[in-house]
């Protein structure tokens, strides 16, 4: 008896490219746990700002702590930028400072420390 076996054939998945560049920054917090929440991240302009960089994008967070997210962006940010980040639902809406950038071709690896304290966003088990 024999069996006829398929072809070899190509399936396309989903891109680990920005997941794993972006652990790379993770590395630098011990407390970062892998999550998964799509946010609007808008740039806030502050005072005496002479860039016209003010810019709303969607992306996702992909590791956060009780007080970083950590995140891909297509914009340039720096150091210090103060960014708003907000879910769909509105359950996280929060301005955050850029504490830790890495720049990569086509994307900018961030990292945020929120403005305040939020009560219960990531829960740690």
């Amino acid at each position: 008896m024999f069996y006829r076996l398929g072809g070899p054939a190509t399936a396309t998945g989903r891109s680990t490219q920005n997941a794993s560049i972006v652990a790379g920054l993770a590395r630098f917090f011990p407390e970062a746990s892998p999550v998964r929440i799509p946010v609007q991240l808008a740039r806030i302009p502050q005072p005496g700002d002479s860039t016209s960089a003010n810019f709303s994008e969607s992306t996702v967070i992909e590791f956060g702590t009780t007080r970083e997210v950590l995140f891909t962006c297509h914009a340039a940010l720096e150091f210090a930028d103060r960014v708003r980040l907000r879910t769909a639902d509105g359950s996280l809406d929060i301005e955050a400072g850029v504490v830790a950038v890495q720049y990569h071709p086509g994307h900018t690896v961030v990292a945020a420390r929120f403005s305040k304290e939020v009560p219960n966003w990531i829960v740690k088990s």
